[in-house]
């Protein structure tokens, strides 16, 4: 498990296919490697609004269409639930995550 990857998590207790939604790994590697069970981790919507907040990705790294990181609405995950892999980010994609995380977390 690594930071900027993502993963399809079923919603807990949902059996329905359509209570779903893929996250990308926005925690520090040390914490991934840590022993603590959950990670911070953002979602990710076909939707793209436009904001400094949302990171555009493509097809390329793992989805089935253009579609975009939200890091206004960061979750902590359970680790167990981090097990359907759907693909990773490419360097360039994780450089524009971080500008919108601190942006989104008021750091510049």
């Amino acid at each position: 498990m690594r930071r900027g990857e993502l993963y399809l998590v079923r919603k807990p207790g949902s059996r329905d296919p359509r209570k779903q939604r893929v996250f990308v790994i926005v925690s520090r590697q040390a914490l991934v490697d840590s022993r603590f069970s959950t990670v911070i981790c953002a979602p990710i919507y076909s939707r793209h609004d436009g904001l400094s907040t949302q990171v555009p990705i493509d097809p390329s790294e793992g989805l089935k269409r253009e579609s975009s990181i939200h890091c206004d609405e960061l979750v902590s995950l359970p680790k167990s639930a981090l097990t359907h892999y759907m693909g990773s980010l490419e360097s360039a994609a994780l450089e524009y995550l971080d500008s919108a995380l601190a942006i989104s977390l008021g750091l510049r």
